[in-house]
């Protein structure tokens, strides 16, 4: 049995340049952090000669092309594995949607486990896995989502990511002292909303704005790329005052790409954490649900009155190991 898990993540800005559409054009960057919540993958030899796979559902087919799950489907193709006598079992503690990465996470998981399936001592390097899963699911799939999923749950750890105009990406560290990296976990807070939603629908209403150089997206974007460099520069001097306070600059300008990104319960419970001891935060992922962040100076206030408004919080670690495996 072949054993695989991805962290989820959390963005910490310039979110939205990675994709294909932007950074083509203008060179994307930001920065994200893994953490110790994980979508794992199960794969076994199976006696029955068909493919049986188990998600939400569960599936039993003869041919790789009867699979509905798009990601498994075309992992299994991307690698040429037939998926007989194989069993494929999915777990994971958060649904889908809430802006967490969690579709890629579960695609490097996949491919991972697959490598290791046909050859246990085939080895994937941390960049290729990445860029594996960039291509299922940017060019098999055709989804208009962009690169820092599949990159930060590949990598783990906290990172800024620069995507080049030949689709290249620059993996580095955030160099944080002890003291400010152990700051920046205690002081972030996240809190499930309730709402699950599609990242794809509102991706693709930036991606189909940018492509045509519309004035206002492109703008936009210009500009959360640069609070991707300012959060940068506060991390690395330990300035975390200012990192919270460009956190809610980030999130005024990310609610501007599109009327779907917030709503007026977001933007009641965004309001009240501000006057309950955060001094920014902003929905993470594409926006319209999933998991709120806060940077909170008050954490004992932000919690009370989030839970008083009926929110889970949603307690993590960094996770610095990224995509791993294990083989029983």
């Amino acid at each position: 049995m072949i054993v695989t898990r991805s962290p989820m993540r959390i963005s910490l800005g310039g979110g939205g340049t990675d994709l294909p559409s932007y950074y083509r054009k203008h060179t994307g960057f930001l920065i994200a952090a893994a953490i110790n919540q994980y979508v794992c993958v199960l794969l076994n030899k199976n006696f029955a000669e068909d493919l049986l796979i188990k998600h939400s559902k569960i599936e039993r087919v003869s041919d790789v092309n009867e699979v509905e799950h798009p990601i498994i489907r075309e992992c299994l193709k991307e690698l040429n594995i037939s998926g007989k006598n194989m069993e494929i079992t999915t777990l994971g503690y958060l649904p889908g949607g809430t802006g967490l990465g969690s579709s890629s996470s579960f695609t490097t998981a996949l491919l991972k486990a697959l490598y290791l399936y046909e050859n246990k001592n085939k080895f994937i390097s941390t960049r290729l896995l990445a860029e594996q899963a960039c291509k299922v699911e940017l060019e098999r799939l055709k989804e208009p989502v962009g690169k820092q999923d599949q990159y930060i749950a590949a990598f783990g750890g906290v990172m800024s990511f620069e995507f080049l105009p030949d689709d290249r990406v620059v993996v580095k560290p955030l160099a944080l002292s002890k003291e400010t990296l152990y700051g920046l976990e205690d002081s972030l807070m996240l809190f499930y909303t309730g709402y699950t939603r599609s990242a794809s629908n509102i991706l693709k209403e930036q991606n189909d704005k940018t492509k045509t150089d519309d004035e206002e997206m492109t703008n936009n974007l210009h500009f959360i790329k640069e609070l991707g460099y300012k959060s940068k520069k506060a991390l690395e001097s330990g300035d975390l005052i200012r990192f919270g306070e460009l956190m809610h600059m980030h999130w005024e300008h990310k609610k501007q790409r599109s009327n779907n990104m917030s709503s007026s319960q977001i933007d009641e419970w965004y309001d009240l954490g501000l006057k309950n001891g955060a001094i920014g935060g902003k929905i993470i992922g594409a926006g319209g649900g999933g998991v709120l962040m806060f940077f909170a100076t008050d954490k004992i206030k932000l919690r009370h009155a989030m839970m008083k408004a009926g929110l889970e919080e949603l307690r993590f670690k960094f996770d610095f190991e990224g995509t791993k495996a294990r083989i029983f």
